[in-house]
């Protein structure tokens, strides 16, 4: 078995290098990375991003990036592109080709095709002085001095590189775009965190039992009442008017303190002003405030009308916790 310092000693060397390597992508950074972003923002074409090997992957991934942050993308291998994909790409168009070297065989028959299209290609290499480089309208400089590998041939470092420049994009061209967290729920509708930008309290509160009880409702009723419902709480009403709110601990303080429960009433073990939340807002809202309170529930209300309870659990439930 391998000495534990050892193992560590070895990740520790790889993240630093890959470190240096990022930090020193900011030095590379000139005027045809922002004359490259303004191309994209002015043109009424989607981005095509083209790579070969394990730039492959990467340019996946930075399309996946830009289609998330509202720059329309697609992905296309470069050595498919030469078989029959290149249909791919459309007229208003730009193109993405990643390549470490830029002088690949794909890349040096693919970029002649791209350039025959008159479609505008930033080339994103970490050679400066490759075939890719020459072609292109604009540059993104990716070099790096090494890899992490220790034979210096794994793509680790390289392929890093490219990964944070392809964010580096994005962001900026979500930040032209003036892409916004609404815009960011539309294209995340489904899981955690598509629900932590559209999920509402009134989403919730429509999904739970609505416990609620008279002022003057007897207290076994009341017991009843929210073991039914099975949200741990009740809500108090008077006339219709929202006046308080009875929990399960309210009910463990009540034996505690009375022997004799009969003859009691709701409005004499309730708590009043209860710790309320508009329906209308995002039930992170909601989260924030029960954190904010140390409460497990909050009662939901359309102005003054009571509309029901969201619950911690609900919450926990939806994934937003």
């Amino acid at each position: 078995m391998s000495d534990h310092k050892a193992i560590l000693a070895t990740a520790k060397k790889t993240i630093e290098t890959e470190s240096a390597s990022i930090l020193h992508l900011a030095d590379l950074l000139n005027d045809d990375f922002a004359r490259a972003v303004n191309c994209i923002v002015d043109s009424n074409g989607r981005v095509i991003v083209s790579g070969i090997g394990k730039s492959a992957i990467i340019a996946s991934k930075i399309v996946a990036t830009l289609n998330s942050t509202g720059t329309p993308a697609i992905f296309m291998h470069a050595g498919d592109a030469i078989h029959g994909d290149l249909g791919t790409i459309q007229d208003n168009d730009v193109v993405i080709c990643i390549s470490k070297s830029g002088s690949t065989p794909e890349i040096k028959m693919l970029v002649p095709l791209i350039k025959r299209g008159k479609n505008k290609l930033i080339g994103m290499t970490g050679n400066p002085n490759s075939y890719l480089a020459d072609q292109a309208d604009f540059i993104l400089n990716t070099y790096v001095d090494k890899e992490a590998c220790p034979n210096n041939l794994a793509p680790t470092t390289s392929t890093t590189a490219q990964l944070v420049m392809g964010d580096a994009l994005a962001i900026c061209l979500l930040k032209l775009k003036g892409f916004s967290s609404k815009d960011f729920a539309k294209y995340h509708p489904g899981g955690a965190l598509g629900k932590r930008l559209y999920l509402r309290v009134s989403d919730i509160v429509a999904k739970n039992q609505k416990p609620e009880v008279d002022i003057n409702t007897d207290v076994k009723k009341v017991i009843v009442e929210i073991s039914e419902k099975m949200l741990g709480v009740t809500a108090v009403t008077d006339n219709g008017n929202l006046v308080g709110i009875i929990t399960d601990g309210d009910i463990r303080r009540m034996l505690n303190k009375y022997d004799n429960i009969s003859g009691l009433i709701a409005k004499h073990i309730m708590t009043s002003n209860p710790k309320t939340i508009a329906v209308d807002v995002l039930a992170i809202e909601a989260l924030e405030q029960m954190q904010d309170k140390g409460i497990s529930q909050l009662l939901g209300v359309d102005g003054k009308n009571y509309k029901g309870v969201v619950h911690l659990h609900n919450l926990i439930n939806e994934g937003i916790l």
